[in-house]
């Protein structure tokens, strides 16, 4: 394996370490989250969907030519879907849905408490409520109420609004809170909003004695609205066909609530078909009226004008003159209706000021061009109607239609105007043909003329009474034959498997969780830690020697023995080992080994005693001179006074060397030299010769000189006397130095201001069952009395 391979191995068992010491948190975590998800599950009201296709029928595409369609169908014409949007908005109404919620009773709903959670019954309610109120005040009731069912006769009812003619103390409102009241079914009981009667049901879902109910009963507008809010119609681009998607609770309420709200749209566009039907069977059954008087009128003349002149035989003129005569008339009596018929539709459109009554159609004026402008018409009058259900006059979409229907009544008077003015003068041409044509039968006589006119009359009056009927039974029919407007494709169907919550997606959810909330902790635990906690994140800041890591042990244990196979001893005789390597060029006199670190309470002193004992127990003569006499500390660990030292000796030229030597009385190869009296300037005193006097002369007694300076980056004491060390071990402990402080160490491995410089760190946290390593073997234990030879 290459050595990039290795490196990218390592960092990669760097990198997911942090997680594998914290497995323990990690498993926790996602226990946690699978128990909170599995509770969810158990406890969470589960939402079953009922969906249905429908088609929506376009009247308006009927009347297209055939060769429009196909060329649709290719994509050359852009199908208008207008009709099909405002459809979806009109199923979507709140007065449709209202209708709905009404007739399917869903303002009320029956829970029956479990032994974990309570259930709505709908199909099979456990009780049935009779109110005394009307609807009105019904459906604008929001109160709950519980049941509890005592016997097959008597029931306890909590939570109730009592009427306000029954009055109770606080205290006995609260005892009936707490306890309610026990009332027998069928019995009247008196509420807030009038009275009621609750019995139970008879049969295989009869209410069991000791069941918990509770009854809520909640206002129209408020479950219109919620029902609205979930209610999805779903439709392609160039399709008139919808699809109804919606969610609920309960899988049969889904349901049924979908095939009502088709039924009721089907009904309601159904009203509207009527509303034209109606609009044109008043006007036909008003014109009737008028027609018959009219007819009866000229009936009546003609019968007098005969009786007076006594004319029984008329069938005197001649042949071609009679046919010609026919003729003429035919037309004649064609024109006259049409006038007759425009002057009808204008007087109605006259007489109608308003822009939401409907024109009747299709009521025999020859000119198309007045259908096409009466069907838009009442198309744009139908529609206005259907927006106002829901908004005012104000709305902008209203006042288009307003103003589009006012233009198209004033088009429609234009155009009856001048059919009407055309019609006019045909019918005078006619009558001048028909005079003609008179004269010409200048040996008919005057009586016979006379009643050739009011025949003419009575022909006109009675072919547009027939026409009359005609239109008449063609708008009964019409009404008989119409068809709903919605075709169902699909009827609602019912998910039998709930479709929300969905269990594998919240246990995934959860074990997601689980995972990503404890590793992100971590992760951010690991990135706004910025202390040093091992080897890797020390050669992360600084290129100084790595010379050994000591272990964290327990605080009973600060100091190692000769015999000792702990890890901390362990550590220690490996950084003896690399000093002894990193020396042995030194042999002619005592190696001086200084130690220092960046601030206090990093263990430098700890650091220094035992490595100091490590040495000394290779029986190598170990002297240890606590240089730190601002904050001594050496002294305390070993149990030797202080109160006599290094500073009297620096301080006071009289006072020999071997006088501060102390020898430690455990060790015979260990000696030390106290800090003594903590002097008022601790820099100018290691600045004396002296030090170097003391140095020179142990040097020559002794193998080592361990000697525990100050902190570097708190004072200078320790630069002052470098330049007498061999090497100096910096001391930095983990879990506490930063890697910002750290850098100070670098500047001056850097910088080159303490000489033979190397790295050492305190206080690791190391893995257990690592086999090899720190602790390797086991501690020797004493024989028993019986074993020794």
């Amino acid at each position: 394996m290459s050595t990039k391979n290795m490196n990218q191995k390592i960092d990669f068992k760097e990198l997911i370490s942090p997680y594998l010491h914290k497995w323990k948190f990690i498993v926790f975590c996602v226990i946690v989250a699978l128990a909170c998800a599995f509770v969810y599950l158990r406890y969470t009201d589960y939402q079953y969907q009922a969906s249905a296709k429908i088609k929506i029928k376009d009247e308006k595409s009927n009347n297209k030519l055939p060769e429009i369609s196909t060329l649709q169908n290719y994509g050359l014409f852009k199908t208008d879907n207008t009709n099909v949007l405002d459809e979806i908005e009109a199923i979507k109404s709140r007065i449709i849905i209202e209708e709905v919620i009404k007739d399917l009773k869903f303002n009320i709903q029956y829970f029956v408490e479990g032994r974990i959670k309570a259930r709505e019954e709908y199909k099979n309610p456990p009780l049935n409520i009779t109110f005394s109120a009307t609807d009105s005040i019904i459906h604008k009731i929001d109160t709950t109420f519980n049941i509890r069912i005592q016997s097959a006769n008597k029931f306890i009812l909590k939570g109730i609004n009592f009427s306000e003619k029954i009055s109770f103390s606080k205290q006995e409102e609260k005892e009936l809170d707490d306890s309610g009241t026990e009332y027998a079914f069928g019995e009247s009981i008196t509420t807030s909003f009038g009275d009621i009667i609750i019995t139970p049901r008879i049969g295989e879902s009869s209410t069991k004695i000791g069941a918990n109910i509770k009854i809520k009963i909640s206002p129209i507008n408020g479950v219109v609205s919620n029902y609205k809010k979930r209610l999805l119609i779903e439709h392609q681009e160039m399709s008139s066909i919808l699809k109804l998607t919606i969610n609920d609770n309960v899988a049969i309420k889904a349901r049924l609530f979908i095939d009502k709200l088709i039924e009721k749209y089907n009904e309601d566009v159904q009203r509207d078909k009527q509303l034209v039907v109606d609009a044109t069977s008043d006007f036909i059954n008003n014109r009737l009226e008028v027609v018959t008087s009219e007819l009866g009128n000229v009936d009546s003349n003609a019968e007098a004008l005969q009786k007076n002149n006594k004319l029984t035989d008329l069938a005197t003129q001649s042949t071609l003159s009679l046919q010609n005569e026919k003729e003429n008339e035919a037309k004649l009596i064609n024109t006259a209706n049409q006038i007759q018929l425009i002057d009808y539709m204008n007087q109605h459109i006259t007489q109608d000021n308003t822009e939401t009554e409907l024109l009747p159609s299709n009521i025999g004026i020859s000119d198309n061009s007045v259908g096409q402008l009466t069907k838009q018409y009442n198309e744009l009058v139908l529609e206005k109607n259907r927006l106002l259900k829901n908004s005012s006059e104000k709305n902008p979409t209203v006042v288009n239609l307003t103003n589009q229907i006012n233009q198209l009544k004033t088009n429609l008077a234009q155009s009856l105007n001048s059919i009407k003015a055309t019609n006019e003068i045909t019918y005078n041409t006619l009558v001048a043909e028909s005079n003609r044509i008179s004269s010409q039968i200048y040996s008919a006589p005057r009586k016979q003329r006379q009643f050739r006119d009011i025949k003419r009359q009575q022909d006109i009056k009675e072919s547009l009474y027939l026409y009359l009927l005609e239109k008449r039974e063609e708008a009964a029919i019409t009404h008989g034959v119409s068809s709903p407007n919605a075709k169902i494709i699909d009827h609602a169907y019912a998910s039998a498997l709930p479709v929300a919550p969905k269990k594998p997606i919240i246990i995934l959810a959860a074990l997601i969780l689980g995972f990503s909330f404890p590793i992100g902790f971590i992760y951010l635990l690991n990135l706004l830690d910025d202390k040093v906690h091992n080897i890797n994140d020390v050669k992360s800041v600084v290129t100084i020697p790595f010379i050994g890591d000591i272990p964290k042990s327990g605080k009973n244990k600060q100091l190692i023995s000769k015999v000792d196979y702990s890890p901390k001893a362990e550590a220690f005789r490996m950084v003896r080992t690399n000093l002894e390597f990193m020396l042995q060029n030194i042999e002619d006199r005592a190696k001086i080994i200084f130690v220092t670190s960046t601030t206090s309470k990093e263990g430098k002193s700890h650091t220094a005693i035992n490595l100091a004992s490590s040495i000394s127990f290779s029986e190598k003569k170990v002297l240890l001179i606590e240089t730190d006499i601002r904050v001594p500390k050496a002294t305390s660990y070993l149990g030797v006074k202080n109160n006599f030292g290094l500073t009297n000796y620096i301080g006071n030229t009289k006072t020999q060397i071997k006088e501060v030597i102390f020898n430690f009385k455990d060790n015979m190869f260990l000696d030390v030299i106290p800090s003594g009296t903590i002097p008022p300037n601790p820099a100018e005193l290691l600045m004396s010769n002296r030090v170097k006097e003391l140095l020179d002369y142990a040097s020559d007694k002794y193998d080592y000189i361990i000697v525990d300076t100050a902190a570097v980056g708190l004072v200078t004491d320790t630069l002052l006397i470098s330049k007498f060390a061999d090497l100096f071990i910096y001391v930095a402990k983990a879990n506490y130095i930063t890697k910002k402080q750290l850098e100070l160490a670098e500047r001056m491995y850097t910088e080159k201001r303490l000489p033979n410089m190397t790295i050492l760190l305190n206080s690791v946290n190391h893995k257990k069952g690592t086999g090899y390593g720190y602790g390797y073997g086991t501690n020797p234990h004493k024989k028993k009395w019986w074993k020794f030879s």
